[in-house]
């Protein structure tokens, strides 16, 4: 059932407001207004940038359940899993580069092989299709992986996406339902009616200085927090800086996204230093991206050499053949941090039609579409496919009382 809009003019020449207005156009905002519009409801997109010019642009684009413990973002990863699957079948798999390349995670030790097959057997009881792997099954599916390996996982369900292809792409589709979308215009502040809810946002634009909308959605990947600042309804997202590297263009070398089970407690750390854990990954174009570093450290886009030079030496030790590689470039972004590691995903009762879709960190783009079908469900009010109250945006409130 679409929304009763309140406050708007039936004039013929006035144009009705939209039911939603989506604060950013990267690839959370973008599923927002993808599935918004395809529940019916009129949408604005409203981008200080150009669209997946921020996290979304400086990412690996990944689609993980292995990555992820039994709990609420494990079944956020495999309603997404499917979603994406959905999306492939609309948009096409070239238009998104949509690779179902599947997961390695590689154990070094014997102690951290058995603290993996803990990990996929409970994976496994909720759902996720994870095949416990000796050295020599290892070998198979990577030849060439280090042999200095005491087991590991594979991850049939884990796969790729470019990332701000797949954003351009899901607004694309939005627009074709009717959805307007503005770059370049900041969002200053926030209107209010008479008791207070939210009904649209002002910006800098001098042509559109006042949007309204029945709903507005937070969507601003690591600006959220500023953003819900400026609404009085505060959730802690931080930037968590992070590098990428990228080598020259190479064969088939690197089948799967590898990386080792360190891997999945430093996406889990509270610590705000630097973290490394080795991540290697090939892409269609023949480059392998490696990664991955995790500080907090502000917005600080300073490049430091020792971390790329640890990051390296960390990818030859799982795929030596990588020594002898050049590499093209290193990048680096931002991803939008939570202190409990679970995205803000639902309506904010101290800001009313205020709704926020952010601080999904490392996983933005995997958890991008079962976050804009939670929403649309939300929103046209349909039981949500999930619960979101794990999610709530008011849940670091209520602790902090």
């Amino acid at each position: 059932m679409l929304p009763t809009m309140t406050g708007t003019s039936s004039r013929p020449g006035i144009p009705r407001p939209p039911d939603v207005l989506v604060i950013g156009a990267g690839v959370i905002g973008a599923a927002c207004a993808y599935y918004c519009t395809s529940a019916g409801l009129r949408v604005t997109v409203v981008e200080r940038g150009a669209i997946g010019g921020g996290t979304t642009s400086a990412c690996e684009g990944n689609i993980l359940v292995s990555d992820k413990e039994t709990g609420p973002e494990l079944d956020l990863a495999l309603l997404s899993s499917r979603l994406w699957r959905e999306i492939r079948g609309d948009l096409g798999a070239a238009a998104v580069e949509y690779h179902a390349k599947g997961g390695v995670v590689v154990a070094g030790s014997d102690a951290t092989a058995r603290g993996l097959r803990r990990l996929t057997a409970e994976q496994r009881a909720a759902g996720v299709e994870a095949e416990d792997v000796g050295p020599d099954e290892l070998a198979e599916l990577e030849p060439n992986l280090t042999r200095e390996v005491a087991g590991g996982a594979h991850y049939p369900q884990d796969a790729q996406v470019q990332p701000v292809l797949a954003a351009a792409h899901l607004l694309r589709r939005a627009r074709a339902r009717g959805a307007a979308v503005h770059t370049g215009m900041n969002v200053t502040g926030f209107l209010r009616d008479q008791h207070g809810a939210v009904t649209g946002v002002r910006t800098d634009s001098a042509t559109l200085p006042a949007l309204h909308a029945r709903w507005v959605v937070n969507a601003a990947g690591t600006w959220a927090g500023q953003l819900a600042d400026l609404a009085g309804a505060p959730v802690p997202v931080l930037p968590r800086k992070g590098f990428i590297l990228v080598t020259e263009p190479l064969p088939r070398v690197v089948r799967h996204k590898v990386y080792t089970a360190e891997y999945v407690a430093n996406v889990a750390s509270d610590d705000a230093g630097l973290e490394t854990s080795v991540v290697v990954e090939g892409t269609r174009a023949g480059t392998v991206l490696i990664g991955a570093s995790r500080e907090r450290v502000g917005f600080d886009r300073t490049v430091a050499l020792p971390v790329l030079r640890k990051l390296a030496d960390q990818a030859v030790g799982l795929f030596p053949f990588l020594s002898d590689v050049a590499l093209l470039r290193s990048y680096l972004g931002f991803r939008p941090y939570c202190p409990d590691h679970l995205p803000v995903i639902g309506p904010d009762p101290r800001a009313p039609g205020l709704v926020h879709a952010c601080g999904h960190e490392g996983a933005g783009i995997g958890l991008a579409p079962a976050t804009g079908h939670l929403v649309a469900q939300l929103l046209t009010g349909r039981a949500p496919d999930l619960p979101l109250t794990p999610f709530r945006p008011q849940r670091f409130a209520e602790a902090a009382a």
